[in-house]
């Protein structure tokens, strides 16, 4: 690393090496693959494996609160939840006091759809953490989480 140029000649700005962006991408692409063909296999998208993950975690949630937390679009959220709800794994409920509302909740199919995926997610991270280590993987889970809290 230490011969690798910072600047490309005649180009503006730093190379696309030392991009954060760029890394920031890269990094995803290189992580999300063996979870892709964990979830293509199991039938699910990337978009509804988080949803039902976010309301695991969430015994219920309001979609806007659902569309933050997994990291999508509200539009996009209200496909994925139609789809989820066909599937069996999630509930819309109308909110108790406000009827513009919605509630979601998860079901015991999705929580057992979950938990029959778990163990291959947990064996992709076990891989990750074997290549990075444990410290290293916990400092940049660290260090990421701070910059989404980043404002700039």
């Amino acid at each position: 690393m230490e011969n690798q140029k910072n600047t490309v000649p005649g180009a503006i700005g730093l190379a696309t090496a030392r991009s954060l962006p760029i890394a920031l991408l890269r990094a995803r692409e290189s992580v999300m693959g063996p979870f892709r063909a964990m979830l293509a296999n199991a039938g699910v998208t990337e978009q509804q494996w988080r949803v039902l993950r976010v309301l695991e975690e969430n015994d219920q949630m309001d979609p806007t609160e659902i569309a933050e937390r997994s990291c999508l679009l509200l539009p996009s959220l209200t496909r994925i939840l139609q789809t989820l709800s066909e599937k069996g794994y999630v509930n819309r409920m109308p909110h108790p006091t406000d009827g513009r509302r919605l509630l979601i909740t998860i079901t015991p199919d999705g929580r057992a759809f979950i938990a029959s995926n778990m163990a291959e997610s947990e064996r992709i991270t076990a891989r990750l953490q074997e290549h990075l280590g444990r410290d290293k993987l916990e400092t940049l889970l660290d260090l990421l989480n701070e910059l989404d809290g980043l404002r700039l």
